[in-house]
């Protein structure tokens, strides 16, 4: 599972392979949370409100490459690190 950002303590993670429709996994302590490419918003799991609220700015921002780099993991090949929310 490749890490593709890192910001204020949460990681992003695309799975190789993974099952459709267009997501990520966003992880901060012992939470994690499965967040939609298209919508940004949490599908599946939870995370606080303010880190759930970082992660969905930070993927509206950069939904262009969050859909690149999940066509390159479908197709199995190396991901392009997306720069963290400043």
């Amino acid at each position: 599972m490749p890490r593709i950002a890192e910001f204020y303590g949460i990681a992003i993670y695309l799975y190789y392979r993974d099952h459709a429709p267009p997501h990520f996994h966003a992880i901060y302590a012992q939470y994690e949370a499965v967040v939609s490419i298209a919508e940004a918003r949490v599908v599946r799991g939870f995370l606080p409100p303010r880190a759930e609220g970082l992660v969905r700015e930070w993927a509206r921002r950069y939904r262009t490459e969050l859909e690149c780099d999940w066509e390159l993991a479908r197709s199995e090949e190396s991901l392009m690190p997306i720069p963290p929310l400043e």
